[in-house]
């Protein structure tokens, strides 16, 4: 039976989907090459990621020839949210506001991000969509 779709992806199914989210359709061999030569991953340990991401649900292959072609089926915004909330209800018990608090009370956010803050939570803006912080 297949594995139940899980919220979060691990430090290097992340780093496989980040490929797979940049380049589109790719196979293993695809997938290694766009490894960062700093950061090498052996073919086999590329592939055993890649079934555990299918067998979780983030992404789908198809065969062409010998060769497996993998598509992610989950985009990096539906991933994200996915984190955010599994985040939300394992430590803030699910409320937005605590979570929003602790990031204002840890990390030193500068004066222009409260203000950003300030006109999305106002109004005036939409928060960002995209890539994280606005800059």
């Amino acid at each position: 039976m297949p594995r139940k779709k899980s919220p979060t992806l691990t430090e290097a199914e992340l780093k496989l989907m980040e490929i797979l989210w940049r380049r589109g359709e790719s196979t293993v061999a695809d997938v290694v090459a766009a490894i960062p030569k700093k950061e090498p991953l052996h073919y086999s340990t590329v592939l055993t990621t890649m079934r555990i991401l299918e067998q979780k649900g983030f992404v789908e292959h198809r065969q062409e020839g010998r060769a497996f072609v993998y598509r992610p089926i989950v985009d990096r915004g539906e991933a994200r949210r996915s984190a955010v909330q599994h985040l939300l209800s394992r430590f803030f018990d699910g409320s937005p506001e605590q979570l929003v608090l602790n990031v204002i009370d840890e990390e030193r956010l500068d004066l222009a991000e409260l203000e950003r803050l300030r006109s999305v939570v106002e109004g005036d803006t939409e928060p960002p969509r995209k890539g994280g912080r606005r800059g």
